[in-house]
């Protein structure tokens, strides 16, 4: 059974780091396409970085330069740098089976997506 678990979240100050981890069992990891979101208190679930099997990366505006997306086998990370008031949110780790284009982009549904995790709490506080 394909499963998503997050870790790695928690309360970081302003400016500072923290890596999310999620473990991906029963995929075909090297096929899937992956990605992270989060979703902030009121707000919309917003997608943050994707990675697709054929390596394509995307970054949501607001991140780039700052978080960096990555796989090890069956792992993905989120390393989170130079943190911000507005990235406090729950982070969620999704995976769609292929064929599947996984991309951040502003207005679109994420709904169809096959996979989600639990979610990790990031609260970044000055």
């Amino acid at each position: 059974q394909e499963q998503l678990v997050e870790s790695g979240g928690g309360s970081v100050q302003a400016g500072g780091s923290l890596r999310l981890t999620c473990t991906a069992s029963g995929y075909t990891y090297s096929t899937v396409c992956m990605g992270w979101f989060r979703q902030a208190p009121g707000k919309e679930r917003e997608a943050v970085a994707t990675l697709n099997g054929d390596g394509l990366i995307t970054y949501a505006e607001s991140v780039k330069g700052r978080f960096t997306i990555s796989d090890d086998k069956n792992t993905l990370y989120l390393q989170m740098n130079s943190l911000e008031l507005g990235d406090t949110a729950t982070y969620f780790c999704a995976a769609d089976s292929p064929p599947c284009s996984l991309t951040v982009e502003p207005g679109i549904s994420y709904d169809g997506v096959s996979y989600w995790g639990k979610g990790a709490l990031v609260t970044v506080s000055t």
